[in-house]
């Protein structure tokens, strides 16, 4: 089992200095909106590669009006010690400790896997295709942690091609490496996509069939032809559209309701909630049959939206996994749950319930 047992917060959003000893299992945050409950799990977030669950700048993170640097670190169960941040003087550029020596963003990955689900992903399913993609992504991140490495190569490579499309005259021997780059890790790219869409799948088939409905997967858009000739026969179209028109970066996560046989986008919102959590449940247990132990959960002001008969459910599902950090306003939203880590958050400050 991989968990957190102690993390501490310096300068990190409304807090100055914050310390949270947790047990592996349930880690329930209940108070009043704005005390600072989704900002915990938020740092929990930042120990894996990306920008955490409110994908922000670093800058945007430190404490108002502070000057020193911001750190979130953190204890495993197995014993190692991990932590990320920025300094006072560079306050965008992410820094990693990994047992008191430095590393690189992508080795969090490997020490740690951390999935979430928060209000603003309730509207993943009639939102763009850009926050599938990013929501996908994070799922394919669990599971092999080389695919951060690809996505920003592409999208770097991607970027210095737009910009040199946008102008006069081309050095087509530069475009054409840049297109060659955007080639080779645009097809690693979508081809790990491919790999966590088809093993979704079928642990989605074998979810106990109970509250949280089945869905079905699959991955729409770019389909995986030879990249770097659609790239150089597309330069005058791409150029005219100022922007790059073929490609992995254009897929699409389309999930429909199994059993209504419709896309999700059409199913109320109950449902579209339901759908979510039966994703991020199944993907977690894909993540420990994978890797051998299961993710960190981040599981941000779910209980409220869910009727009584799916939050029972939903707390039977979760029950015996690694570790699970829950929100709420409400303490006896938590009702049901016996064994866990329960903590008050009020005005900025952590304490046992």
């Amino acid at each position: 089992m991989t968990a957190v047992t102690r993390l501490s917060l310096s300068e990190f959003r409304n807090y100055r200095n914050a310390l949270v000893y947790a047990a592996p299992g349930f880690v329930l945050l209940s108070g009043p909106n704005g005390a600072g409950k989704t900002n915990i799990l938020e740092a929990v977030s930042l120990l894996a590669p990306g920008r955490g669950l409110r994908q922000v700048p670093l800058g945007e993170i430190r404490r108002s009006g502070s000057e020193a640097g911001m750190a979130v670190a953190a204890k495993l169960d197995d014993g190692t010690e991990i932590g990320t941040g920025a300094s006072a003087t560079a306050p965008d550029r992410r820094q990693v400790r990994i047992n008191g020596a430095a590393a690189s963003v992508n080795a969090l990955g490997e020490r740690l896997a951390i999935l979430w689900l928060t209000p603003a992903m309730d509207r993943l399913f009639t939102d763009s295709a850009g926050g599938r993609r990013r929501f996908l992504d994070r799922l394919v991140l669990a599971l092999e942690p080389g695919h951060a490495h690809h996505a920003a190569r592409y999208e770097a490579a991607m970027r210095a091609r737009n910009k040199l499309l946008g102008e006069a005259h081309w050095d087509t021997g530069w475009l054409a490496s840049l297109e060659m780059q955007m080639a080779d890790h645009g097809e690693a790219v979508a081809a790990a996509r491919g790999r966590t869409v088809s093993a979704l799948t079928e642990m989605l088939a074998h979810l106990p069939d109970d509250d949280f409905p089945r869905a079905s997967l699959q991955l729409d858009g770019w389909g995986g032809a030879d990249l770097a000739a659609t790239l150089g026969a597309g330069r005058g179209r791409d150029a005219a559209a100022g922007r790059t028109l073929d490609g992995p970066h254009r897929q699409d996560l389309a999930v429909t309701h199994l059993t209504k046989g419709q896309p999700a986008a059409r199913g109320s919102t109950g449902e579209q909630k339901a759908l979510l959590l039966s994703l991020v449940l199944a993907h977690a247990a894909l993540v420990e049959q994978r890797r051998g132990a299961p993710p960190v959960l981040l599981l941000d002001e779910v209980a409220a939206h869910l009727d009584p008969d799916r939050r029972a459910t939903l707390y039977a599902r979760l029950a015996g996994r690694s570790q699970v950090w829950m929100t709420a306003t409400e303490a006896a939203l938590f009702d049901g749950i016996t064994a866990a880590t329960r903590l008050r958050v009020e005005d900025g400050s952590i304490s046992a319930a």
